[in-house]
């Protein structure tokens, strides 16, 4: 591009339980900390993009947000990637400001399952329910069990994600879930789906958060503190359900990464800290691998060597990802990434300068990513 784009500002709610408040409310309240991070006025703003709240679908749901927030947005729309939808939100924003269409857009999205409704988390998907493949978890599971035939994946290398994620939440204030985990605890979790264990699978939560997008000159002339810039970013989506692949351990993860890096001019060495997608563990393993991180079928021994804990070759999940932060799909890891660029994380990895974080959604099915730098 033209212009180097940059993240402004960044707000969130509160993570974990919001009874009675609805998805609008909690939007609106992480914009208006988005904007009040970025110290800039709300008039500034004409995009507005949003994900669809994954629990409960509403039509028209970016224009309501936007009549709750007292905007008339130049350029909108709301977006449907799972989990991979922010950081595609922010691409999408990036070309717009590019192209002249918007000078100043927020990104943001909410849900509230734990408190609401959770049905789209619950219900069975196709046929194949009657048979026991019943919700998302079944399918990681089928997806786990091939990743442990082909390559040996063992428990313990699970554990050890599990691990470095909670013992991150553990030390993060705002994280919904601030409980250290050992190996025997992750050993001694319930099975949910075989051979997926409580600890494997992320937190169900209620809140939201976004990020305000802009050039970098124009951050200047707005006189925002600490923008953060965005060096290059991807997305590529497998887009065929679990049972149609003819590849269980691959996904366009490996695309999604290609194309940022080769934007950033950058490779997976270059990188000091990561936010790493972890619905589920298994999703930690494969997109390590598919990002040139690990060989393929080495991810296991990298985790297991302490190669993602504070201290080692890539630090991830400083502030606790999904499995100790929040469940919310995947902004707050960008939100992590800007933190960490500032210098203003909770786990402060030191003289970090550049961070990658990816975001995926369905069963590995949608997937993007983001290169932040200083």
């Amino acid at each position: 591009m033209a212009h180097r784009m940059v993240i402004a500002g960044i707000g969130q709610t509160e993570y974990g339980r919001h009874p009675g408040r609805d998805t609008l409310s909690l939007n609106v309240e992480a914009c208006r900390k988005a904007l009040s991070d970025a110290g800039i006025a709300k008039c500034a703003v004409d995009g507005l993009l949003v994900k669809v709240p994954t629990s409960r679908y509403e039509a028209m749901y970016g224009q309501k947000l936007a009549e709750a927030m007292r905007l008339q947005p130049r350029v909108g729309g709301v977006w449907d990637q799972g989990g991979a939808a922010p950081i595609s939100m922010i691409s999408f924003a990036c070309m717009a400001i590019e192209a002249g269409q918007c000078e100043v857009a927020i990104v943001a999205l909410a849900d509230n399952p734990k408190t609401g409704t959770r049905q789209a988390y619950e219900k069975g998907w196709g046929d194949d329910a009657v048979h026991g493949w019943f919700g998302v978890a079944a399918g990681y599971g089928m997806i786990l069990q091939r990743h442990m035939q082909a390559y040996g994946t063992r428990p313990e290398q699970l554990g050890a994600i599990a691990i470095a994620c909670r013992n991150n939440g553990a030390r993060n204030p705002h994280a919904q879930l601030r409980k250290p985990l050992t190996m025997d605890d992750y050993m001694a979790s319930p099975m949910i789906v075989e051979p997926l264990r409580r600890d494997d699978i992320c937190l169900v939560s209620d809140g939201a958060s976004a990020v305000v997008v802009m050039r970098e000159d124009r951050a200047r002339q707005l006189g925002v503190a600490t923008p953060v810039p965005i060096l290059g970013y991807g997305q590529a989506h497998t887009s065929w359900d679990v049972a149609l692949r003819p590849d269980l351990t691959s996904t366009a993860a490996r695309q999604s990464a290609k194309t940022a890096f080769a934007m950033a001019g950058l490779a997976p060495a270059d990188i000091d800290v990561a936010q790493i997608y972890d619905c589920y563990t298994v999703a930690v393993l494969m997109t390590l691998e598919d990002y040139g991180f690990c060989a393929k079928g080495q991810s296991g021994r990298f985790v297991e060597a302490g190669g993602i804990e504070l201290g080692g070759t890539l630090p991830i999940n400083t502030s606790g990802g999904l499995l100790s932060e929040t469940g919310l799909p995947g902004l707050q890891m960008v939100i992590e990434g800007v933190r960490q660029m500032r210098g203003s994380s909770c786990n402060q990895v030191a003289d970090a300068r550049r961070c990658l974080v990816s975001n995926q959604g369905g069963m590995m099915t949608t997937h993007a990513t983001m290169i932040l730098g200083r």
